[in-house]
């Protein structure tokens, strides 16, 4: 059956998704998207995944996808970076099983991405991502898709979008915010340039950016007229936003967890979650913050949600009549509702006139840190500054690392494969080789297992000892597997 394309990849196979949850790193996994489709969202997609590591590591592939399969999650689109058109299809091959389209990510602005070289800093390299999507149209037997982000010019954007069409791409999520936007910067996104693709192309459009409620994502369906609406932080703190409620955060979280318990993911994930949902509460109650951030076991935070929750129902039994919520939010900290952002100043104010609050700048005050010449630094940076006031962030002074010649990762300085640690442990296990510079010794471990075989059974018949060598020699090469 030949794959379908455009508005019928869209109506039939993603049956009219309007209301979507974006990909999300460690963070639209299983629980969390089965949670949102209860509670409206029509299309998922999975945290975005790098093609290189899913295409080499089964690991990575069972705990991010193979291990996840749920009759309830599809529509599902599995999202990759990549700047290999092999690497990118190739991994898309092992995938596409398991989901109902592909999408490259050509959105992320994070500097991971930036030293990576994929998401939105390939947007300039437009032949590099025409071959990488003809490649996967060709190949995959399931629609490929991309997510961008916009261009300050809108006429560059309409002909971005317009080759990433020509190109082989079935739907299109426009992210109206450029590269730069991101963080306290990210202002408002741009409908107009959403609009201005809509009405460029031919394929499906999907729109993200400032969706906070479902009022929004119905405003930007009437102003742009896309075919459907991503959202991301508003989705976090309210997986409800998609059926028009502030539901009881206590109702969200604890139904999160239920899932949790049924479909596991890491506790970093659980635990970003709960912070997320709490966050209004947790502004009040910071020592219920510390003790989420310290636990460790799953039944701790069931825990620590169990209180926030008994003591928001404390707070609602002693509320006089015609009390307002505080802080300016719309609805009180125990309702779930959206987090606006503060920009610069506004993190300057909360912190006082001088933007200083013990010792350094506000939470996230930077201006672009990546140039490596701005005055204004995240909080992490700027603690290091005063431990060390000496210490640059310029990338142009920071050393250049050679990359594995297996993986691309940088490699060991003294690691005699040119491998990183990953792949040196591998060749080095497969061929009972040593690297000192990784630490790692198969044959030393090995030849004195020989040794302390010989002082142990003295002399025996050549036979008896050559397979006696063999056995314990094979036992210490895996024990010393087993130990890294």
């Amino acid at each position: 059956m030949p794959k379908l394309r455009g508005e019928a990849f869209w109506r039939e196979t993603l049956r009219s998704a309007h209301y979507v949850v974006a990909p999300m790193v460690d963070q639209s996994e299983l629980a969390w998207r089965l949670l949102s489709r209860r509670h409206g969202a029509q299309l998922c997609y999975t945290p975005m995944l790098h093609a290189q590591v899913f295409l080499r590591d089964a690991n990575y592939r069972r705990e991010n996808l193979y291990g996840e399969a749920c009759p309830e999650d599809r529509p599902l689109i599995v999202q990759f970076c990549a700047n290999d058109p092999e690497v990118f299809v190739q991994a898309a091959l092992l995938a596409q099983d398991y989901c109902d389209a592909i999408d490259l990510n050509l959105g992320c602005p994070q500097m991971i991405a930036k030293r990576g070289h994929y998401g939105a800093f390939l947007q300039e390299e437009w032949d590099l991502l025409q071959r990488m999507i003809l490649l996967a149209n060709e190949k995959l037997s399931v629609p490929i898709t991309c997510k961008i982000r916009v261009f300050p010019d809108i006429d560059k954007t309409v002909k971005y979008a317009q080759m990433l069409e020509k190109a082989g791409c079935q739907l299109l999520t426009v992210h109206g915010r450029t590269k730069e936007q991101k963080g306290p910067l990210a202002g408002v996104a741009s409908w107009e340039h959403i609009q201005a693709v809509r009405k460029a192309v031919n394929i499906p459009v999907f729109a993200n950016g400032n969706i906070q409620c479902l009022s929004d994502v119905e405003e930007c369906i009437r102003k742009t007229g896309v075919h459907g609406v991503m959202s991301a932080e508003g989705n976090l703190h309210n997986p409800a936003l998609f059926e028009g409620r502030n539901p009881l955060v206590w109702e969200m979280a604890e139904e999160y967890l239920e899932i949790v318990r049924k479909y596991p993911c890491p506790l970093s994930y659980v635990r970003a979650h709960l912070f997320k949902l709490w966050h209004h509460t947790l502004q009040v109650h910071q020592q219920l913050r510390d003790e989420l951030a310290k636990v460790k076991t799953l039944e701790g935070i069931v825990d620590v949600n169990r209180e926030l929750k008994l003591r928001c129902q404390e707070e609602i039994a002693n509320q006089k009549e015609g009390e307002k919520p505080k802080e300016g939010l719309p609805f009180f900290h125990w309702i779930c509702q959206p987090y606006i952002r503060p920009g610069p100043k506004e993190r300057c104010r909360e912190n006082g006139d001088s933007g200083i609050e013990k010792g350094v700048r506000g939470k996230r005050a930077l201006e672009e840190e990546e140039d490596g010449n701005s005055e204004l630094l995240s909080k992490n940076k700027q603690k290091k500054k005063l431990r060390n006031p000496n210490k640059s962030f310029d990338p142009s002074l920071k050393p250049k690392y050679a990359k594995c010649d297996q993986c691309g990762n940088p490699k060991g300085n003294k690691c005699v494969f040119n491998m990183c640690r990953g792949c040196c442990k591998k060749r080095a296990f497969k061929e009972t080789a040593d690297c000192p510079g990784h630490g790692l010794l198969f044959k030393t471990k090995y030849e004195k297992s020989l040794s302390w075989q010989h002082s142990q059974r003295g002399i025996q018949t050549p036979e008896i000892s050559q397979r006696g060598d063999a056995e314990v020699g094979e036992t210490a090469v895996l024990k010393e597997a087993g130990d890294s």
